[in-house]
C-alpha cells in the first residue's frame, strides 16, 4: 500500500488571514471550526486541502516548493488582475507578447506562486 498527500501544509504567521486568503483564489471553503486566532486553518478545494500552520518565524527565503495555477473559467491575464485584487503581488513577469508564458505572484505573506496560461489559451 502506498502514501497519499492528505494536505499541503504552509507554515505563515497567521493561519486564518493567509487560508481565507487562498479559499478565495483556489473558490475553496474554510473548515467550519476555523476562526481568526486559530492556530491553524484548513482550506478544502476541489483539487485537494491546504493546511496553514501559524509559526513564530518568518519567510526568509524565496520557497523551495510552490503552486502552478492554471485558470479555469478566464485568461491567465484576467487571473492574474483578479489575485491582485485580493492582495497578491506581482512578483516577475514572464508573459511574452507571443502569449505564453507565466507571471510569479506572491500572497499576502509573501509566498510565491505562479499564474500560468487557462487550458484554452493553450490550445491556441
Amino acid at each position: 500500500m502506498t502514501s497519499l498527500i492528505r494536505h499541503l501544509t504552509i507554515d505563515c504567521s497567521d493561519a486564518y488571514r493567509l487560508a481565507r486568503f487562498w479559499a478565495e483564489v483556489l473558490d475553496g471553503s474554510l473548515a467550519e471550526d476555523d476562526f481568526p486566532g486559530d492556530p491553524e486553518a484548513t482550506v478544502t478545494t476541489a483539487g485537494g486541502a491546504l493546511l496553514f500552520v501559524s509559526v513564530p518565524d518568518t519567510k526568509t527565503v524565496k520557497n523551495r516548493v510552490h503552486l502552478d495555477l492554471q485558470p479555469q473559467d478566464r485568461s491567465r491575464d484576467e487571473e492574474v488582475e483578479r489575485l491582485l485584487a485580493l492582495g497578491a503581488t506581482l512578483v516577475a513577469d514572464h508573459r511574452r507578447p507571443d502569449g505564453t508564458g507565466w507571471a510569479t505572484m506572491a500572497d499576502v505573506e509573501g509566498n510565491e506562486f505562479c499564474v500560468e496560461r487557462s487550458a484554452a489559451e493553450r490550445a491556441r
